[in-house]
């Protein structure tokens, strides 16, 4: 990385919205905004960018993606790190599901070793689970579910956790919520059986996401409107959803947006080994999964994550919504950095780390740079 101040010059998304812009870029962080440059306003070095200049998108959720699978192999996490920005994303959380008390020391001693590793940021980690509902399970193995344990939950925060789902109607998790919080990571209502009122009394405990909106949760109903229905309706609560078309249909995702808008709603990819990868056998945390048309099951026909990968999330999700492309990027982008209380990352503004993607107007990824650096440029051709 060189301290030499360089501008990139375009038509870039800021917090105001799209204009022209120079961003002027130091020390691996954008230094200024320059609205509408004129001649003498920048650096000597600067690149005239064709495209869309977006923040870097950010994933909360990512089992896997481009053959590998997270776990206790930090080569593996590397190799998710330099194969996401390919798909926009510059910063993401590995994302363990219910997993053996024992072995999340292991993920833990790879996040640390990769952290350095090129390509996307690794933030921390994403537990889901261990401490979720039987009755919601979806693909985890209902061998590592737990009922909540204060001890096991110690030692768990011990390591580099940013978000832990849990389901919130279980005994001793509004404990667990309020541990979770002062431990700085944000708790996340998922796999859960948790009635609308048990949501919100989470709330009030210090939860503030749902991990993946309507797949493994009580359904919205008129009478009981569910945690679904909680996050929908608490403005409190942002919340993750995959905008695959498979997880949830596309009309799901046009009513999640107009209940939580851009700040409330977040895109996960929930990807597994599969994203990124052609049809075929894979494995989820060594569960088999066959992945057949793009849609990934384990043997009895459960849903196990998701293929999508994040440029592809963020251009159905503009459909979707009806919402247009630069919407669906800040959902992509500040809300989940937002969600992590992360300052410094999605949004283009002055101190901001320079973590970027350039877009084409259909929202193709064509260059991805880290901390001012280009670490992905597509090939033409």
């Amino acid at each position: 990385m060189t301290d030499l101040p360089f501008a990139l010059v375009g038509d870039a998304l800021l917090p105001q919205g799209l204009r022209r812009a120079g961003l002027v870029v130091s020390g691996g962080r954008v230094e200024a905004v320059v609205a509408d440059p004129r001649d003498g306003d920048l650096p000597a070095r600067r690149r005239d960018i064709a495209g869309l200049l977006a923040p870097g998108f950010v994933d909360l959720q990512v089992n896997g993606a481009f053959g590998s699978d997270v776990g206790v192999d930090a080569a593996a996490l590397e190799a998710i790190s330099r194969a996401l920005p390919s798909t926009g994303v510059t910063a993401w959380l590995p994302t363990a599901i219910s997993w053996p008390l024992e072995r999340y020391a292991g993920l833990f001693d790879a996040v640390e070793r990769a952290g350095s590793a090129p390509g996307a940021r690794i933030l921390g980690v994403h537990l889901e689970g261990p401490f979720l509902a039987p009755s919601r399970r979806g693909a985890h193995d209902p061998e590592n579910l737990r009922p909540v344990d204060a001890g096991a939950l110690r030692e768990l925060l011990a390591g580099p956790v940013r978000v832990m789902t849990l389901a919130p109607e279980l005994p001793g998790a509004l404990d667990a919520i309020e541990q979770i919080v002062a431990a700085g990571a944000a708790a996340s209502a998922g796999h859960t059986d948790a009635t609308y009122g048990e949501v919100l009394r989470a709330a009030d405990a210090g939860l503030t996401l749902g991990t993946h909106l309507f797949n493994a949760m009580s359904p919205l109903r008129h009478r009981e409107p569910g945690t679904a229905g909680a996050l929908l309706s608490d403005p409190r609560l942002r919340t993750g959803i995959i905008p695959d078309g498979i997880h949830v249909d596309p009309a799901v995702v046009r009513i999640a947006y107009a209940s939580k808008g851009a700040d409330g709603l977040i895109l996960v990819t929930d990807a597994m080994q599969a994203a990124g990868m052609p049809d075929g056998a894979y494995e989820l945390s060594g569960r088999a999964v066959r992945v057949e048309d793009g849609v990934a099951r384990l043997e009895d026909g459960t849903l196990a994550g998701a293929t999508v990968t994040m440029d592809e999330a963020v251009r159905r999700a503009a459909r979707f919504s009806g919402a247009g492309l630069e919407t669906a990027i800040t959902m992509a982008t500040r809300t989940p950095a937002r969600a992590l209380g992360l300052e410094r990352i999605g949004e283009i503004a002055p101190g901001a780390e320079a973590d970027l993607v350039v877009l084409s107007s259909d929202g193709t990824v064509e260059e991805t740079l880290v901390a001012g650096e280009t670490v992905y440029q597509r090939k033409l051709g």
